[in-house]
């Protein structure tokens, strides 16, 4: 399943992104941003500091019990300081359909566009 987001800057691009992994589980509107989970990655270019945060996120939902619905992302020298927003799934009330095991690098790339910037992979379910 392929996640893509866009924003003004590559941070907003990275939050969106996380909107779409969300998005691929459940609906983003039905989580409550209730807590926050901090994360740090760090990488050696924009597309692997791209994938090491969704599999940040991935690896928090999957440990926490948590899906998030609202994100907020620093980058900086490709260190990213990241805060997801979320509740503990419910699995009757969120009605999960599938499980994200991870992001790959297939179609992994994260560029600047004519409007800002773009930050896409395919993860697997």
């Amino acid at each position: 399943m392929g996640v893509r987001g866009y924003g003004a800057t590559k941070a907003q691009a990275f939050e969106q992104a996380a909107i779409a992994l969300t998005a691929v589980i459940v609906d983003p509107n039905r989580v409550s941003p209730q807590e926050v989970v901090n994360i740090h990655c760090e990488a050696s270019d924009d597309e692997l500091l791209f994938a090491e945060w969704l599999n940040a996120l991935i690896y928090e939902m999957a440990v926490r019990k948590m899906l998030f619905s609202a994100f907020r992302v620093q980058i900086e020298d490709h260190r990213l300081v990241g805060q997801a927003w979320g509740e503990r799934c419910e699995p009757a009330r969120h009605e999960p359909a599938v499980e994200v095991k991870g992001a790959t690098y297939t179609a992994l790339h994260v560029a600047p566009t004519d409007v800002g910037w773009m930050a896409q992979t395919v993860v697997d379910v």
